[in-house]
């Protein structure tokens, strides 16, 4: 009988033992393992917002360079979307509305060159989303998308860039184009419609004139601001409106004279643009700076349990073969007396804690591929890396800002991290019997066959 035939009989001989120090090894491989898989996880999910708050600052500085002659007025500070969650709102600002007559009143004001108004609110309908975190997921309710009302004036449309320019199928809406909307990409399946088919919104029914490609995951319907006040009810109600100056220097002046005559609306100027830009930079520079301590102060914890958990399996693999050849006294003295050396003897015993390893290693693998996780989170400092707040946007237009989108990796095990499992779980098995199997191999075979 070969040495692995004799380590499989007397590994299965000892039913209970094995399963002990098998769940012993799995348990620890499976922290093991969860614990960088969660870290990894985090430091993917840091480095995609990273990534994509480079792009989009990167973006509003661009854009804002080009508005030096904008003041935007707005009724709520940011972009009036709500979000809910179960039996209420989740991070809402009251949308309010002001009357139309007010364009008329700004345009008289002495070196505004135009006023373009918008209607921006949310849908009646609601989708029911799963937001997906490292430590569970759960359900957020949003509205199915914003609808944004403005008005087609051929020369304004010329001029300004008031509507989104990244059309991917179709085309952008025109001068007059009642009836007809411009959907986010994001909403064809929503919808089910492409161009050319109609669309209910709010029990009226509009052709899909075209779509655009979404700068963020936010749902966006463009349609003519009369169709937007008549479909949602707030006839002769807008909710912004883009002031252009004649000149730059002019900008503050104006600004200043609205906010006094329009206590009610939020005025951003160019100026304030770029200080709201400055300011969203320092705080995500500090908020990113945050993160990669909690992730640095996790990597050390995560050292430290994992030092613990191999030190302690280690030592149990220790005591449970110390106590095998013990046990196992006689069984060494006969083969001893039939010719086995002490080679043999130390290689047997080796075998066997090194194959009780590998079984401890697949099962923390099976352990840490579904619990992964709940590992994470129960043993490290739960990480926030992106804040629990949505920044304000330092500029409200079709390129929505998407960098407070909260975005976690799934804790996954690499093909790396179970091999590193499986085999740290053998070399703990071999290196727990090492001793053992040292002085199994030296008892005397006179003193093994007379010990009962």
């Amino acid at each position: 009988m070969g040495a692995l035939s004799r380590a499989l009989k007397n590994i299965s001989r000892r039913k209970i033992r094995t399963l002990l120090v098998v769940l012993a090894l799995g348990f620890s491989m499976a922290i093991m393992v969860s614990i960088p898989a969660g870290i990894m996880a985090n430091q993917e999910s840091m480095q995609r917002i990273t990534e994509n708050f480079s792009k989009t600052l990167t973006a509003m500085q661009e854009e804002i360079n080009k508005t030096a002659t904008l003041i935007e007025c707005s009724t709520t500070p940011s972009t009036g979307m709500q979000m809910f969650r179960p039996g209420g709102f989740w991070g809402a600002f009251n949308q309010t509305y002001v009357d139309e007559a007010v364009v008329n009143e700004i345009c008289s004001i002495d070196g505004v060159k135009d006023v373009i108004p918008f209607l921006e609110t949310s849908s009646n309908e609601t989708i029911e989303e799963t937001l997906s975190t490292p430590f569970g997921t759960r359900i957020i309710y949003r509205p199915a998308y914003t609808i944004i009302g403005v008005d087609l004036n051929a020369s304004l449309l010329a001029e300004y860039s008031v509507l989104p320019t990244n059309i991917t199928a179709g085309e952008s809406l025109s001068e007059s184009d009642n009836g007809n909307i411009l959907i986010s990409s994001n909403l064809t399946s929503y919808f089910g419609a492409s161009v050319g088919d109609a669309v209910e919104i709010n029990g009226e029914y509009f052709i899909v004139k075209g779509m655009f490609e979404s700068a963020s995951q936010i749902r966006t319907v463009y349609m003519e601001l009369s169709d937007a006040q008549r479909v949602t009810g707030l006839n002769g109600k807008i909710s912004k409106l883009y002031v252009y100056v004649s000149d730059a220097s002019l900008a503050t002046q104006v600004a200043d004279l609205i906010k006094a005559m329009y206590p009610e609306l939020y005025v951003t100027t160019y100026q304030d643009r770029l200080e709201n830009l400055q300011r969203m930079q320092e705080m995500y520079t500090q908020t990113l700076s945050n993160a990669e301590s909690s992730i640095a102060q996790a990597q050390a914890t995560a050292t430290q349990l994992i030092i613990i958990a191999v030190a302690a399996t280690s030592l149990i693999v220790f005591f449970v073969m110390l106590y095998s050849v013990r046990e196992r006294t006689r069984e060494i003295g006969i083969l001893k007396a039939i010719g086995f050396s002490n080679r043999n003897i130390m290689n047997q015993f080796m075998l066997e804690g090194m194959l009780i390893g590998v079984i401890g290693g697949v099962a923390g693998v099976a352990i840490g591929s579904i619990a992964a996780p709940f590992f994470f989170s129960l043993l490290l400092p739960q990480l926030n890396l992106f804040g629990t707040q949505r920044p304000t946007r330092p500029f409200q237009t079709q390129y929505p800002s998407v960098i407070g989108t909260q975005s976690y990796s799934a804790a996954t095990l690499s093909p790396q991290l179970i091999l590193l499992a499986i085999c740290v779980a053998a070399v703990l098995g071999a290196l727990g019997s090492l001793y053992p199997a040292w002085r199994a191999s030296k008892i005397s075979p006179i003193e093994a066959l007379r010990y009962e």
